[in-house]
């Protein structure tokens, strides 16, 4: 056995000796959109410092801890604050929570982000369902011996983001009256922003948002087999595109302007993928 799984295994039951719920999703709340937590009836609250071996996010925005819950019927484990590459774990820490949350149960990832918008149709505010994604510089999180307790040492990437739950997320928004975007989310490093150049490379690539998280988390989520959604809060316009310099607090400021149309259309995805 690994040092990487037994590491994996130690969190696990140290989570096992706390709590016994088992989610059916699990959701990861990007930088700014820590408070849709409220939204869950909340069962049981874990801070990751009392889990033996748990990477801690060190970034403002991010509580750091898992939620237990239900979100109307479906019960659900939600990351409030994710742990990120550029803050000097490696690449498995990062995904590790990931692949806790399988463990304990979630077949469904709901991963999101707030990102840079890198389509010049795009606006601060504007919700954008990931249907694809590009690692920039990122290392996969797979690289190494493979997990085979995990899963296949070669998997497929063809349908990461599931098309089922995207088209959830579409009728959820039609519903609910939510503008919706669309498109491929990159992830770089960071924790620097972005250079006016990279932002055209992204564009000449074919990014529509950017960012510096999910992408190895689909990745890792993806290799254990659980279905992947995500949905991109556009919280700026990427370096270049404007001649404000960026900032975080921009960031978290965006997150709370679509926080509302944010928390209403995860509530109802949620909602309509626990009859799936």
């Amino acid at each position: 056995m690994s040092a990487e799984y037994e590491k994996l295994m130690r969190c696990y039951e140290c989570v096992r000796e706390k709590t016994d719920f088992v989610p059916r999703a699990a959701i990861v709340l990007g930088s700014g959109l820590g408070d849709y937590a409220e939204e869950i009836r909340v069962e049981f609250e874990l801070p990751y410092s009392e889990i033996q071996g748990f990477p801690v996010s060190t970034v403002p925005g991010h509580a750091g801890r898992f939620i237990f819950g239900y979100i109307d019927q479906v019960p659900v484990v939600c990351m409030k604050g994710r742990v990120h590459y550029y803050e000097g774990y490696p690449v498995s820490d990062v995904v590790l929570p990931t692949r806790l949350m399988k463990l304990m149960g979630a077949g469904i990832l709901f991963l999101t982000n707030a990102a840079g918008g890198v389509n010049t149709s795009f606006h601060p505010g504007d919700l954008m369902l990931i249907r694809d994604h590009i690692s920039v510089f990122a290392p996969n999180p797979l690289i190494g011996s493979n997990l085979d307790e995990l899963g296949v040492r070669f998997p497929d990437m063809s349908t990461v983001y599931d098309r089922e739950l995207q088209g959830v997320i579409r009728k959820a928004a039609k519903e609910n009256g939510i503008f919706l975007q669309e498109g491929v989310y990159a992830q770089l490093t960071g924790p620097s922003f972005e250079s006016p150049a990279e932002i055209r490379m992204m564009r000449s690539l074919g990014c529509d948002a950017v960012g510096m998280s999910t992408v190895v988390e689909a990745i890792a989520a993806n290799h254990m087999g659980m279905k992947i959604c995500g949905i991109s809060c556009i919280s700026n316009l990427a370096a270049g595109m404007t001649m404000n310099p960026l900032t975080h607090q921009e960031v978290q400021e965006a997150a709370d302007m679509a926080a509302p149309h944010f928390k209403k259309l995860v509530t109802e995805s949620v909602k309509a993928m626990g009859a799936l």
